[in-house]
Formats: C-alpha cells, sequence, structure tokens
C-alpha cells in the first residue's frame, strides 16, 4: 500500500476502535479486527498505576513506556498516538499540576473521547491535539519527555518519526517507547494484510533497525529496557495463512517482541542526567528483582 493508503486505513479502524470497548478491543488484535479470537495478545495492566483511568483504557498498548519514563514534577510530557488519553493521565500523575501532558493522535475519533474524558478528571494540564506524528504540532525544543504505546509500528515513515521527537524535544530530554518489532521475516501473507497492519503485526520493522533509526536521529543510550515475545495463537493465523504456510511461518523461528525503548537527546545539565542515570539503574534492579519472584506465577505474564 502506499503512504496514504496506510495512513487511511489506521484512521479509518482507529475511529472504529474508539467506539468499541476495552473487552472488545483486548481480544481484538490491538483492537483491528473481530476475527481474531478472545485473547489479550499484547496488552499490559494499568491497573495498579497511578493515574490510571478505566474510561481511557482502551486495551491498545503494548506495554507500559511510563515505567520507564522517568517523569519529574514539572516536567513537559508529550504522548504520540494518544488514544483516549490513557497513558496521557497515567504521565500526568507523575508530572503533577505543575507540569504539562500534550496527546497527539490523528483520529479525529480518538480526540474527542480523549478531551472527554480529560473534562471528567477536571485536568486543566493535559491538551489533546489532532496531528500527525510525522509532523507534529508542537514546537521545537519545548518537551522533557516523550512516551508512546505500539504506536509507531503503524506509521510509514519510521525514521522522520524519530526525527521529529529529537525536534521537539529539550536538550538533555528523553523518550521511553513501548512498540512491536520483529526478528526474521514475516509471510507475504501476514505482511500484506490489512488487519494485521492495523493490528501493530505488519507494520513492524527488525528490531535492530528500529533501535538504529532512534540512533541516526542522533539519540544516545538507546537500551531496551524491558522486552517481552508477542505470541499470536494459530486459530489467528490461520485466518492469513494456509495449514502449510503456518506450518513454515512456526519453523522459520520468526518473533514478534514488544520492546520498551529508552533514549536521551544529547545536552542538558550533565549533574540531572547522571542522577536520572542512577535512577533508571535502580529501577531496572527493582524490576528485576520483582520478576524474578513473580517468574511462572499464574498470570505473572514472564514465562
Amino acid at each position: 500500500m502506499k503512504t496514504e493508503e496506510i495512513k487511511n486505513l489506521v484512521r479509518e479502524k482507529y475511529s472504529e476502535i474508539a467506539f468499541q470497548d476495552k473487552t472488545t478491543n483486548e481480544t481484538s488484535c490491538c483492537g483491528a479486527g473481530s476475527a481474531c479470537g478472545t485473547y489479550t495478545i499484547m496488552a499490559d495492566s494499568y491497573a495498579n498505576l497511578p493515574g490510571y483511568n478505566p474510561d481511557a483504557d482502551l486495551g491498545l498498548g503494548c506495554g507500559l513506556p511510563t515505567e520507564f519514563a522517568h517523569i519529574q514534577p514539572g516536567d513537559t510530557v508529550l504522548d504520540l498516538g494518544s488514544g483516549a488519553g490513557n497513558d496521557a493521565f497515567v504521565a500526568r500523575a507523575e508530572t503533577g499540576a505543575t507540569g504539562k501532558v500534550i496527546g497527539v493522535d490523528f483520529t479525529p475519533a480518538m480526540i474527542s473521547k480523549a478531551r472527554q474524558n480529560a473534562e471528567k478528571l477536571g485536568f486543566n494540564n493535559v491538551e489533546f491535539r489532532q496531528g500527525d506524528i510525522e509532523d507534529l504540532p508542537v514546537v521545537d525544543q519545548s518537551v522533557d519527555v516523550v512516551v508512546s504505546n505500539c504506536v509507531l509500528n503503524l506509521v510509514p515513515n519510521k525514521a522522520k518519526v524519530f526525527s521529529e521527537i529529537a525536534r521537539v524535544l529539550r536538550p538533555g530530554g528523553h523518550f521511553s517507547i513501548s512498540d512491536i518489532v520483529l526478528a526474521g521475516d514475516l509471510p507475504d501473507a501476514l505482511r500484506d494484510a490489512a488487519e494485521m497492519y492495523a493490528g501493530c503485526v505488519s507494520g513492524a520493522i527488525q528490531m535492530e533497525e528500529y533501535l538504529e533509526l532512534a540512533r541516526q536521529a542522533g539519540f544516545s543510550d538507546v537500551t531496551v529496557q524491558k522486552q517481552k515475545p508477542i505470541l499470536i495463537p494459530d486459530d489467528i493465523l490461520l485466518e492469513y495463512l494456509s495449514a502449510d504456510q503456518l506450518k513454515t511461518f512456526v519453523a522459520s523461528g520468526t518473533g514478534i517482541f514488544s520492546i520498551t525503548v529508552y533514549a536521551e537527546k544529547p545536552g542538558g545539565d550533565p549533574a540531572q542526567k547522571a542522577l536520572s542515570a542512577e535512577k533508571r539503574k535502580t529501577q531496572m534492579r527493582d524490576l528485576a528483582a520483582e520478576a524474578g519472584k513473580a517468574c511462572c506465577a499464574p498470570g505473572s505474564g514472564c514465562c
């Protein structure tokens, strides 16, 4: 598909999703289609995070980018592909009343829903702007932290998004992005399926290519903070592949992964950056310890 065809597809699908409930979205491959069965394939639970608002949670994410975002009170935070406002409201709990959160989404129905949710919550420092994340409606060097959850895989020109993130971040600012990436190649039948594109799968690129795009945009300390496999059940894959094609795909060893990536824009206060790095190390140790305790427990999601 051409770039504009892809964007129209995504806009159409996510306009439909805006009017679905969370249960429907979670059971339909990132909300993309009814054929995907009754599985929560990608989403992580936000329920225990400060600022979580169920009305804003459409079950569309593939990670928890705010886990690693190191948002400080007073920060200006930008959420790319903000949907109904889920990550924006979690970020607002971190930045507080003295900070600011900006959500950008190019689907009018999502912007409308997010604004309604913000109004119900009474937040006057959270705003939602309609726009394309390849051409952000945000001024240069005005943002401290960028977050995004399972969105860049939907964008045709991912390099342009990373350059836009670099443009709007202040020197020393950083991003924390959860997204879908690949290790190996998808079969053409999956790669060409519109539902799988809108479902955050067929638009994904190779993991190392994804990280290299961030480096080429000028970011440093590009780090995968969290990684988990996305296991699409066979009955979903058989909607697009023959039995023989499925067997070949499984044997190929191709992996679909959710990753949460952290990176910094050069510059800023060295002392502040050193403090942030130490906090990040401590947080990683704490998260690893918790994962070790929970591993292989029912519902832990780590095995």
